[in-house]
């Protein structure tokens, strides 16, 4: 009963981490330098990169617009007037967050998402991304 205890004490203590940990802003409002469309996949990362055929306000209104409708999703830094915007999602039951960056860089929009803990988020961030870009189909190029 004692181990069960202890283990106990040990998971609440992590889940409280996770989700008590203070968030260095600085460090995860940052963006590559990109110069060409596509998608690149990292560990626990994901970056996509596409032309837009819109205004860059255009674009990034409706990312945020899209981005602050996914669950469990917030504003970390960045506005549309400042031309780069990062968010936080975090997972349900961990609460596990990601950040995600977008920008506008020249004519391309650069979606970048990556994972604050561990080394491999499962596919996440790049499946939160491309329902993130399906919305936006109207306003980029397809690859």
């Amino acid at each position: 009963m004692r181990i069960l205890t202890i283990l106990a004490v040990l998971v609440v203590g992590l889940m409280a981490y996770v989700r008590f940990a203070p968030n260095d802003t600085a460090r995860w409002h940052q963006m590559p330098d990109v110069t060409t469309p596509g998608d690149t996949e990292g560990a626990g990362s994901f970056l996509a990169v596409r032309r837009i055929t819109a205004p860059a306000v255009d674009v990034l209104a409706m990312v945020e617009g899209r981005a602050l409708a996914t669950p469990r999703t917030r504003l970390l830094a960045g506005s549309v007037a400042e031309g780069m915007i990062t968010f936080q999602t975090r997972s349900l039951l961990w609460g596990f967050p990601d950040h995600t960056t977008v920008a506008v860089q020249g004519d391309l929009l650069v979606i970048y998402g990556r994972l604050r803990f561990g080394q491999s988020d499962m596919g996440v961030n790049k499946a939160r991304i491309e329902s993130w870009l399906e919305t936006l189909a109207p306003l980029t190029e397809p690859l």
